[in-house]
């Protein structure tokens, strides 16, 4: 979507019109621009009972001078942003190609910038369709060019909504991309190819850096939990570190790691057929990490920030891990397999102890970890897990604002001790059936490196996402038509940048 900001005048090929609940008539300057026949259409229909601008409420009008959209928003005093988000972004998928590519949003009477800020990012964040792999006939009459979108309101607000819209577009532009990775078949997105496209959009950005270590530096870190995981491919494992504003560096920063399994058959411990195409999505933590990394770098965020993305395929061949087996970590802690379908847990357990070798001022990991956490929170929530308040409440704020919940669940000693308690490792992969996303997370803490040495030393403050529910197959969220959501981009977006 290409889009601009600029004072009420002109009307292009469509005029959306968000109006509130007990609006008769049309508020002042909401129809410059329009003929005197589309002017006399919409005073008709709001003054009708046809249109009463509850929310959810849309009709759109057509003569042969305009066309114009009426949305209704519901009652002015109880409008929030993610309400106000979703409008939006409804009101984008209920057009139709009769409507055109030319569209103006017009803000009128009651509106704060933050809201009109809301429902264009509903918007943008709508406009998306993963399309690269089907064939076109010539004669096809869909029109593939983008939305050109003016926002318009009052001169006032013209300033403040430009730099709205301006944040929330690069939002948009990271969630998309994150929705692209996601959605990539895993014959095209291998670990490699992430690490290439990585290095592809830091190339010639001089305040963004990308460090891929590949096979040979895993063996020689021993970070046995990618390269165990890794070694029953074809498609080498490999770790891939994003910094940004190096040059800022003034005391610990925030370090995000995303699990990016690009493919889960399970290993040896195959995952039944039914639904296994799905698990191209595996790797939607490493995805969320390339598209906030993007989105930061858009929003102009000038803090020091990092990132690690642990890649790896999971197949079954001769050469693959095996439950039963014990292996190594790049902590130096051993893990006793039990499953080799547990696997996102081993590639994250080498990315949380790399990164408390950059000094973090706190660490937040991301995984499609466990089928536990989807029958627990469904689609609509994702899990986290925290060994601090203080992080957990911020991280859970700034996924209530940006309509991606994150619903705290329980870190209890009882898990802790499933996972530790190993008769022959230091770490167990697998605790048992019940409470199995809280018995996953609790593994992952006992990789959160501390910060210094010695029986005081604490741990780093970490927090731990599961975003299996939330990646893919979000049917009530309405900023996605289908497939993978890019979730939690905007989160911490808002988390890092205050944005």
């Amino acid at each position: 979507m290409e889009h601009q900001v600029g004072p009420i005048d002109t009307v292009e090929q469509t005029l959306i019109l968000p109006l509130f609940e007990g609006v008769d008539k049309a508020p002042n300057r909401s129809l410059t621009g329009l003929g005197r026949a589309g002017q006399s259409q919409v005073r008709s229909a709001i003054a009708s009972d046809d249109f009463d601008g509850k929310s959810g409420k849309m009709i759109s009008l057509w003569n042969d001078d305009c066309k114009v959209v009426l949305v209704g928003m519901g009652k002015s005093s109880d409008m929030k942003s993610n309400s106000t988000r979703d409008a939006g972004a409804n009101a984008l998928a209920a057009l139709n190609k009769s409507h055109g590519k030319a569209l103006t949003v017009r803000f009128t009477s009651g509106w704060k910038v933050s809201m009109m800020t809301a429902f264009a990012e509903g918007m943008m964040l709508r406009d998306y369709k993963f399309d690269k792999y089907l064939s076109k006939d010539d004669d096809d009459d869909d029109d593939d060019t983008p939305y050109t979108v003016t926002f318009q309101s009052s001169n006032r607000h013209l300033d403040n909504l430009t730099a709205g819209c301006a944040r929330v577009s690069s939002m948009a532009t990271g969630v998309h991309i994150a929705r692209d990775l996601g959605n990539e078949p895993a014959n095209k997105l291998t670990p490699m190819e992430y690490a290439s496209r990585a290095r592809a959009f830091a190339k010639g950005k001089g305040n963004l850096s990308v460090t891929v270590l590949e096979w040979d530096e895993l063996l020689e870190n021993k970070m046995g939990g990618l390269i165990n995981v890794g070694k029953g491919s074809e498609h080498p494992p490999c770790m891939v570190i994003w910094e940004l504003n190096a040059k800022a560096k003034d005391g610990p920063c925030p370090i995000v790691v995303g699990k990016g399994i690009t493919f889960d058959t399970g290993g040896i411990s195959l995952k039944p057929g039914a639904g296994m195409d799905e698990m191209k999505f595996d790797m939607h933590g490493s995805a969320t990490v390339f598209g906030l990394m993007v989105a930061l770098h858009g929003v102009g965020h000038k803090g020091h920030m990092m990132a690690i993305s642990c890649m790896a395929e999971n197949s079954p061949s001769s050469t693959a891990y095996r439950p039963g087996d014990v292996i190594p970590t790049y902590s130096g802690k051993t893990v006793e397999v039990l499953n080799t379908d547990a696997e996102g847990r081993l590639v994250l357990a080498d990315g949380l102890w790399k990164a408390g070798e950059y000094n973090p001022e706190y660490i937040i990991d991301l995984a499609t970890l466990t089928g536990a956490c989807v029958i627990a929170l469904g689609h609509e929530a994702s899990g986290l897990w925290s060994n601090d308040d203080d992080l957990l409440e911020n991280l859970r704020k700034a996924a209530a604002d940006s309509g991606e919940l994150a619903w705290p669940m329980p870190l209890l000693p009882a898990f802790e001790k499933q996972m530790t308690g190993s008769k022959i490792a230091d770490v167990k992969n697998l605790g048992d059936r019940y409470g199995g996303s809280n018995s996953a997370a609790a593994f992952l803490k006992q990789f959160v490196p501390k910060n210094g040495d010695g029986d005081d030393a604490k741990q780093y403050p970490w927090a731990h996402l599961d975003i299996a529910g939330t990646a893919w197959g979000t049917s009530t969220n309405a900023m996605v038509a289908h497939g993978a959501t890019g979730v939690h981009v905007r989160t911490l977006v808002r988390l890092i940048n205050g944005a």
